[in-house]
């Protein structure tokens, strides 16, 4: 295991798993903590026995936002000509193996926005989201506005941001910002052993899966359409496929190379 200050990054069968370390602020962001987990994130795309994340945080918070109290002071300037936010919460956009964010106890403001940044969100049943920006008199500034409504909808995003109300997780799941939810005590445990089955599948795979999906929100049908048939047709140029396709064939376990 490899600790750092403010996160600490485990690897084990494929998974890479970062654990957000700040627990007596309840893991609110701030500059360090964003600055590792970007440095994580690019040790993780550049190691090839890495084919997934899981980013995790304690029982009690995944984030409780990012950190206040640096900002309070910021002026207009000072926001735009340091990139507040840009610099170094953007990371997780272009990561492109799968992430899953493993979601405990409160992901509120920027701790929801950095969940939505993941692929997957399961959740603990003791976990809640929110956007509560509102109510400290500034709004959501790294995602929430964006991802929230595409997530769950204009009408809850709505509620959400204008109100402060937090979700709980069955709520979360109804309404599509959380894929899974389990007992507190097996979130990590759960998470983990579907990041080993992802990571039991071809890398290139994984990776031609995730930019397709994300193509849908970017583009529209017939030119989603357009990508998902020529990333299919490049696909028959892996080794990996053909290994897939042979294995099924003759009922037996796949043995994939990663190429």
């Amino acid at each position: 295991m490899q600790e750092q200050d403010v996160l600490r990054v485990e690897k084990q069968d494929g998974v890479a798993l970062l654990r957000l370390n700040r627990p007596a602020v309840y893991n609110a962001l701030n500059d360090a903590l964003m600055d590792a987990l970007g440095a994580a994130l690019d040790d993780c795309e550049a190691d090839p026995s890495i084919a997934c994340v899981v980013i995790t945080g304690t029982e009690k918070a995944f984030a409780a936002g990012a950190d206040i109290s640096p900002m309070q002071s910021y002026g207009y300037m000072e926001a735009y000509k340091s990139d507040f936010i840009t610099r170094n919460w953007e990371r997780l956009k272009t990561f492109r193996k799968p992430v899953i964010a493993a979601v405990a106890g409160v992901a509120l403001g920027g701790g929801c926005e950095l969940a939505m940044m993941c692929d997957l969100v399961f959740a603990a049943d003791n976990a809640r989201f929110g956007q509560p920006e509102v109510k400290i008199g500034t709004l959501p500034g790294a995602g929430g506005t964006q991802r929230l409504p595409r997530a769950v909808g204009k009408a809850k995003a709505m509620d959400m941001v204008l109100t402060g109300r937090l979700m709980d997780a069955a709520e979360a799941e109804r309404s599509g910002l959380v894929a899974r939810v389990y007992p507190a005590h097996s979130l990590l445990e759960e998470t983990l052993s579907v990041a080993r089955t992802m990571a039991g599948y071809s890398q290139p795979v994984l990776m031609m899966l995730k930019e397709a999906v994300n193509r849908a929100f970017e583009s529209p049908l017939n030119e989603g359409l357009l990508f998902e048939r020529r990333t299919l047709h490049a696909s028959f140029a892996l080794a990996d496929q053909k290994e897939g396709m042979a294995a099924f064939l003759e009922k037996r376990a796949p043995r994939f190379g990663n190429c």
